[in-house]
């Protein structure tokens, strides 16, 4: 559990700018519905929507990257960023059955982020107790 510990920024720094990708779905909110879930929408409502999650998912990443950059703040935004990640997947788990293939990717990044985070807090608490 130390070798989590110690190498954690580099997960936080990895997942960080693959979440931040998702800022592009400000500037192409039907490429980026398209790309992660196969579907489309036809109107202004969807876009706003699409655009405003896009740029709550892209701040994740900035806040994982910031958690990486900055010792004293990692616990706390790795568990805020794990918290949503674990948000997405359990809607995606109970609700989006038909996008389940489309969005496997992310799925199995974010399931990936989640785990080593929560290994990443027991070692820390580890750390803390002994």
């Amino acid at each position: 559990m130390d070798f989590i510990a110690r190498n954690f920024r580099w997960l936080m720094l990895l997942s960080g700018v693959l979440t931040a990708t998702m800022f592009y779905g400000l500037f192409a909110p039907q490429e980026a519905l398209q790309s992660m879930f196969g579907a489309s929408f036809d109107g202004q409502l969807q876009s706003l929507v699409v655009r405003s999650w896009s740029a709550l998912v892209g701040l994740m990443g900035v806040l994982l990257i910031y958690g990486a950059l900055s010792p004293k703040h990692r616990v706390l935004c790795a568990i805020i960023a794990a918290l949503s990640k674990a948000i997405f997947v359990s809607l995606l788990l109970t609700h989006g059955q038909d996008y389940l293939s489309k969005a496997a990717p992310a799925i199995a990044l974010d399931l990936l982020v989640i785990i080593f985070t929560l290994l990443f807090l027991l070692a820390v608490q580890k750390r803390r107790s002994a």
